[in-house]
């Protein structure tokens, strides 16, 4: 637990457990962490945490910040968890990442890591908590605020992060169709397929 000191008798009124303020809405981070560049993307959504969400960030990484710093790139190694709105059993997940691939004409290389172990993936311990410490206890009372001290955050080894608020919205329980499913241009790998694929551009037709 982190504390935050202010003036005696003038404390900040803030809410005991996690209710969503029906004036504010969610606020849902989902980040990406450059392993090469030591940087960070946090998108913070407003509505549900869905795997257009999650891909909505990786673009606008890609956007942002991962073309200019990799400007002859033509494929992206992108490692997940395992459940979630990345999940691998998930098909919008990977619809959604096709539609990426075909936009950027990227290659995305997805590897998930097996279940149970979200803990060793590398965003965790060199983004998201650092992210943590710098917020110090202080309250989070508005979406501004949240992003605010997201982008504020360093460390000695040169770590830089971006934030920008995704006030998009992304309705739950979409279904996706096996016709869907069928025209994925995806390539699995022999060595468990089900977590380590690639995503390829499909080539449009006029």
């Amino acid at each position: 637990m982190a504390r935050e000191l202010r003036p005696k008798g003038n404390p900040e009124q803030v809410r005991v457990h996690d209710f969503v303020i029906p004036e504010l809405g969610r606020a849902a981070p989902y980040g990406v962490y450059d392993l090469a560049n030591n940087s960070g993307w946090v998108s913070v959504g407003i509505d549900h945490d869905t795997s257009a969400f999650a891909v909505e960030t990786i673009r606008r990484w890609w956007y942002g910040m991962g073309q200019a710093s990799y400007p002859k790139a033509t494929q992206l190694l992108i490692t997940a968890d395992s459940g979630g709105s990345n999940g691998s059993r998930v098909r919008l997940w990977k619809v959604e990442l096709q539609t990426l691939a075909d936009e950027t004409g990227l290659e995305l290389r997805v590897c998930h890591l097996p279940p149970g172990t979200s803990k060793w993936n590398k965003i965790e311990h060199r983004l998201f908590s650092f992210i943590g410490q710098n917020w110090r206890g202080k309250p989070l009372v508005s979406h501004q605020v949240i992003v605010d001290l997201i982008a504020a955050t360093s460390t000695k080894a040169g770590l830089k992060v971006r934030a920008q608020i995704d006030s998009n919205l992304y309705p739950s329980g979409l279904k996706i169709s096996d016709k869907q499913v069928a025209a994925l241009h995806i390539e699995r790998d022999d060595f468990h397929g089900e977590w380590n694929y690639k995503i390829l551009p499909r080539l449009s037709v006029n």
